[in-house]
């Protein structure tokens, strides 16, 4: 069994400035960097971390004071780590990996043993709700999600059923409370949801889509049956987000992956009135739950990604941070946005694309993250630099 081991080594002061008056800066420090031992067959050796009030993504979230940008990775539980695809072997379908408790904690657990980042996701799928609406699916390996029904018409939609998150998913309910007990504090437990227009996309294409036709079709030719559709993932999904921070989520991200196929008219009539409907309605009843929004290729959209309400826009990697800084403004945090291909590269590399991303987004208020999710085949050893290098920085 092959092991790697990262000593960590000081670095020299760079400068950062920061979002709002350029003087910040940013250095790594030796003496509050621990040494990083990572064994690919599960077995690691953990840094020392010690709990706090609150964790830092949170505080960061909320723009509280903190030392360094927290750093999680979409993606990171699952896909490109040796321990995940020793599961997958066991358990081939992806929805039993999914839905089953042990599986999800083990699975969502598996990252924040190896590498210690600051958020821990909940291992599921933006789909998982559907089958309690009425809607078979399935994930299937080599082609992806599958709609055994696609929805087309005013007839298809009405048998679409409300989601009760407590009876259709009891699953990630039991998941989240465990995954809360297990991190203890020492980072947030993020859960998530999909966002009404990619849920409808997916239903209503049948799976994956490369041209959005089908949905396009429907949204211009008959708006008042996707707009019944909307509604019903709106209302939905707002109950998921409660259901979630009830059962132990500390913030969670809604994917919009879809919606930037739409163009900024139509966005603001199929997408942006239903995610404000479901940030409203979970800060009604969780006003401190911090909501974060992740649409792939948001470049033409960032401005109106703000008027949802949530607290943090996640930019993938085509937007430069320093220009979403100046777009969003000052209230609202952002995530990301290193190109997840970065972690192909050499350990330098890694380094100095870390290092501009965290410069231009300026002290507080920055989740450091990948512009998406971690591809598949990304050597474990690159995603402990990734880890490493962020969780040295300070500001």
């Amino acid at each position: 069994m092959s092991c790697c081991i990262y000593s960590c080594s000081s670095a020299p002061s760079f400068s950062a400035p920061s979002a709002s008056n350029g003087s910040s800066r940013f250095t790594f420090s030796s003496s509050s960097r621990s040494r990083i031992h990572c064994a690919f067959g599960g077995t690691v050796a953990e840094p020392q971390v010690t709990a706090a009030a609150e964790p830092l993504l949170l505080n960061a979230v909320r723009g509280k004071d903190v030392e360094r940008p927290p750093v999680w990775l979409m993606r990171q539980a699952g896909r490109y780590m040796k321990s995940y695809q020793i599961i997958c072997e066991k358990y081939p379908s992806f929805r039993e990996r999914s839905e089953n408790v042990d599986l999800v904690v083990e699975i969502s657990l598996q990252p924040w043993k190896v590498f210690k980042p600051d958020g821990v996701i909940l291992f599921s799928d933006i789909l998982t709700p559907l089958s309690g609406m009425n809607i078979p699916f399935d994930i299937v390996k080599g082609r992806g999600p599958v709609i055994f029904n696609a929805l087309r018409t005013g007839a298809d939609v009405d048998q679409v059923r409300e989601f009760i998150p407590e009876d259709s998913v009891p699953y990630v309910g039991e998941a989240l409370t465990i995954l809360r007990k297990e991190v203890d504090n020492k980072a947030a437990v993020l859960g998530f949801v999909g966002a009404p227009f990619t849920l409808a996309s997916y239903v209503v294409e049948g799976g994956s889509s490369k041209h959005f036709a089908k949905i396009k079709r429907l949204a211009f030719s008959q708006p008042k049956v996707l707009h019944a559709l909307l509604q019903k993932f709106a209302t939905s999904m707002a109950k998921y987000i409660q259901y979630q921070a009830e059962s132990g989520a500390q913030a969670v991200q809604i994917f919009d992956s879809w919606a930037t196929e739409l163009s900024p008219v139509d966005f603001e009539e199929f997408s942006l009135p239903y995610l404000k409907q479901m940030v409203d309605a979970a800060k009604r009843t969780h006003p401190n739950l911090p909501l974060i929004l992740y649409a792939s290729g948001s470049g033409g959209l960032l401005e109106r990604l703000a008027l949802t309400g949530v607290d943090v826009v996640s930019l993938d990697w085509t937007v430069d941070m320093a220009e979403g800084r100046r777009r969003l403004g000052q209230n609202i945090a952002v995530q990301g946005n290193v190109d997840p291909g970065v972690l192909f590269g050499s350990k330098e590399f890694i380094t100095n694309r870390i290092r501009d991303t965290v410069r231009k987004a300026g002290r507080g208020k920055h989740i450091l993250n990948l512009g998406h999710g971690i591809v598949v085949g990304t050597p474990e050893e690159n995603v402990a630099h990734f880890f490493e290098v962020a969780k040295g920085l300070r500001y």
